[in-house]
């Protein structure tokens, strides 16, 4: 069992608090119930807020938790959902939730963020030098104040290093069935989302994104060429003309590189379009050629080969084994 708190903020939007605790509780639950089967819980959920009191905020509704977050005595998964767009009253009124939160991440607790209840996971300093989205409407706010984030609000959901962030409102959702999937799998995933009549996770304008291999390094000149090739890995990649961009000469940008991240620039180009080939096998009804020029190689064959080494099978059998259905 996954033990999972969603915290209830003051003045919090509720659905992006009972989303998530009614997708977790019923994931391995609902789906088996209907097909008249025993369930099979896979989240001990449980809710928590401040000080334990109901909350309240600008729809008319209060709701209360099962205990103050002090109660919280196990959480291998933490949710902060979102409360509104004053980010400083946020912060303000959640104070006590910065040293709390920092507690548990050191305890290997993984932290969920929806909305501009990310910028309380930045404020405790839970996503320096980590990719990290939020709300279109306050990035700007958050990169003033938190410039050692990765802002990418043009992604809908990040993941790095056990921390999650989500855009919007409804993100809650998308969200919730993104973390039933890494937590119990693909197939729980799926039956969760037909029995709560739910679109799978949305991919577009952004998608998902997973953070690049070996991100955390001091760096700055590599740490540079990595965001360069994270944006633009579907191009034909030079790497000559990326040293000079970041002030280097091939050679030394070649040891640099792999001194920094552990791979060479070539493999972990490899890497960022195989990753995103995954996404797209998993999620878009695309062919393995269509595939395979969308990630920015044009040899279906040589596709394939590297494909099968950077995920331990081929394009197909992963398609099979975790996609959304066969393409033509």
């Amino acid at each position: 069992m996954i033990d999972v708190t969603v915290v209830f903020l003051e003045h919090g939007l509720p659905s992006t608090s009972i989303a998530p605790m009614e997708i977790f509780q019923y994931a391995g639950v609902l789906w088996n119930m209907l097909h008249g089967q025993p369930g099979q819980p896979y989240f001990r959920v449980r809710t928590a807020s401040v000080d334990g009191g109901a909350v309240g905020g600008d729809v008319p509704v209060a709701i209360q938790p099962m205990c103050a977050i002090a109660d919280v005595e196990r959480a291998d998964l933490i949710v902060i959902p979102t409360a509104g767009m004053d980010l400083d009253a946020l912060r303000e009124q959640n104070a006590a939730l910065i040293p709390w939160l920092q507690r548990w991440r050191e305890r290997g607790a993984a932290i969920a963020g929806v909305c501009t209840g990310v910028s309380l996971l930045a404020e405790a300093g839970l996503l320096d030098g980590k990719p990290a989205t939020t709300h279109w409407a306050v990035v700007g706010r958050c990169r003033e104040r938190y410039p050692a984030v990765r802002w990418q609000p043009e992604l809908f959901i990040t993941e790095s290093d056990n921390v999650f962030c989500s855009g919007g409102l409804y993100s809650s959702v998308d969200l919730s069935q993104y973390l039933v999937e890494k937590y119990c799998g693909h197939r729980v995933a799926v039956e969760t989302a037909k029995a709560f009549l739910l679109e799978r996770p949305r991919t577009s304008q952004a998608g998902y994104a997973v953070e690049p291999p070996s991100w955390a390094h001091g760096d700055e000149q590599i740490r540079r060429a990595q965001e360069w090739l994270f944006a633009n890995f579907r191009e034909d990649v030079r790497f000559a003309s990326l040293a000079a961009q970041v002030g280097m000469s091939p050679r030394n940008f070649n040891r640099r590189f792999r001194a920094a991240v552990g791979d060479t620039p070539l493999d972990y180009l490899h890497r960022l379009r195989v990753g995103h080939a995954r996404l797209l096998l998993e999620s878009e009804f695309q062919s393995i050629h269509e595939v395979c020029h969308a990630v920015g190689y044009e040899d279906l064959t040589f596709f394939r080969r590297l494909f099968k080494r950077f995920a331990g099978v081929p394009p197909q059998a992963y398609r099979q084994r975790f996609g959304a259905g066969p393409a033509a």
